[in-house]
């Protein structure tokens, strides 16, 4: 009796390991063969591919993942910082975002707050997926001009440059930077794949 306990319990055990894996991990193929281009005036089409099973292999990672990653890439997950040109915390928060956002808070009194940051981020991705929801919708899991469009780089881009310069980039290929030199490009590469709940 003990040992057919025993071996249940490993048997589930391993059913739990294998079913965690299977929902952490995703599999995909990046097709080159283009399914539409988009006619724009005075600048070339943009080349859009199909997205299918297998191939280059995408880590699904965590909403949690995705904070803690770009939090890292803006300030090293520093909630006290504020750089030279006045964006503040661990996601480099500036004053018009936090006003667009409705937090009326003052700079010290956000750098003091880690859970005010964390809401304020949560807000943002909120506000910026109703913007671009339909970009979202239309172009998730296709390669756009080389670049794999997932939400969450669509997101990340709209984090770096406003939901505004993801709109254009779609519509012409214009790409925005910030002060730094990071183009919005870059931001939609590294922070792709990451599942968010929103």
């Amino acid at each position: 009796m003990k040992n057919k306990l025993n071996s249940t319990v490993i048997f589930l055990s391993f059913a739990l390991a294998l079913f965690s894996l299977m929902a952490f991990t995703s599999v995909y193929r990046l097709s080159t063969t283009p399914i539409a281009k988009l006619p724009i005036k005075g600048i070339a089409p943009i080349e859009i591919t199909s997205l299918t099973v297998s191939s280059v292999e995408l880590e699904v990672k965590s909403h949690y993942n995705f904070l803690d990653a770009i939090g890292f890439r803006e300030s090293s997950n520093r909630y006290n910082i504020v750089n030279k040109y006045g964006y503040m915390g661990k996601y480099q928060f500036g004053k018009s975002t936090l006003r667009t956002l409705k937090i009326k808070v003052t700079k010290e009194a956000f750098l003091n707050s880690p859970d005010l940051q964390e809401y304020a981020m949560k807000q943002n991705l909120i506000y910026n997926k109703k913007r671009l929801q339909k970009y979202i919708d239309k172009f998730d899991g296709k390669i756009i001009n080389g670049i794999l469009v997932t939400e969450s780089g669509i997101l990340a881009a709209a984090h770096l440059g406003g939901p505004g310069s993801v709109k254009k980039w779609f519509r012409t290929g214009k790409i925005k930077q910030d002060g730094n030199g990071v183009k919005i490009t870059q931001y939609m590469e590294q922070f792709a794949g990451y599942n968010l709940y929103l």
